[in-house]
């Protein structure tokens, strides 16, 4: 991407602003544990050997996912859903680890002999997954103005369907964010999908009139005068945006300040 940081901006207010109108029509004692329980095993030798860095695994039910532990906070990704997720590693009784979301909900429990669990909202009390082999790293690349237009085009376009009215999503971007807020849209706009399912949930998503990202130091999401404000920060990489869960859970707090 070239140009300055500023006229970056500049072009993708005005243009995210043209495109609403369109759609209309981790603890650190956690880490050793980790490593022994999820990753490591001994062979009946008494070899140690792991799981590759990035892997993918099935549960005995067929969910499959892929797991990214080459980041600071490890990645998750269903082969069935285009969110990535950035989870939380804290200890758990008996020595396990349990992997948790930004809400603090389970997503993977590891137990010091090796064994993994994955808790999904059809399982929530877990189901027993299995190594399948490598996996590619789950990465943003770059994207430009144009394309970073288009991302937010589609997610509008998308939550505008769902309400059955106009939600514009804008963006103050820059080029260290815009890949971040790209992905932040096709998070946002599932969120709101799948709020639009639901008979409870559906009438939540009428406090949402447009929605507003912008660059922070912690990733997060607000609710404030019909806007939904979603708050990313690039230098923590694919964990610094909200998770859907987390925009779910926000839409339902009381009060809109």
């Amino acid at each position: 991407m070239t140009g300055e940081p500023t006229a970056y901006r500049r072009t993708v207010i005005a243009l995210a602003l043209c495109v609403g109108a369109i759609a209309c029509a981790h603890p650190v004692d956690a880490a050793p544990r980790l490593k022994d329980g999820l990753f490591g095993r001994k062979a009946p030798d008494g070899r140690q050997f792991s799981a590759p860095p990035v892997a993918r695994y099935v549960s005995e039910d067929g969910v499959g996912f892929t797991l990214d532990r080459t980041q600071p906070r490890p990645l998750l990704k269903f082969d069935n859903s285009g969110e990535v997720w950035a989870l939380n590693p804290q200890p758990a009784p008996r020595g396990d680890v349990i992997y948790k979301n930004d809400l603090g909900q389970p997503v993977i429990r590891a137990t010091r002999l090796g064994g993994v669990t994955v808790f999904t909202p059809d399982r929530p009390a877990g189901s027993a997954v299995a190594l399948a082999g490598e996996a590619p790293p789950l990465r943003l690349g770059p994207l430009s103005p144009q394309a970073l237009i288009e991302k937010l085009f589609l997610a509008s376009l998308r939550a505008s369907r769902a309400a059955r009215r106009q939600i514009p999503f804008q963006a103050e971007a820059s080029p260290a964010s815009s890949a971040l807020i790209g992905d932040a849209a096709m998070v946002t706009s599932e969120a709101l999908v799948r709020m639009s399912r639901g008979p409870k949930t559906r009438a939540l998503l009428d406090r949402v009139r447009r929605v507003q990202f912008k660059e922070g130091r912690r990733a997060g999401a607000e609710i404030s005068q019909g806007a939904l404000i979603i708050t990313v920060a690039p230098q923590q990489g694919m964990a610094g945006r909200p998770s859907s869960e987390r925009i779910v859970a926000v839409t339902n707090t009381p009060g809109d300040r």
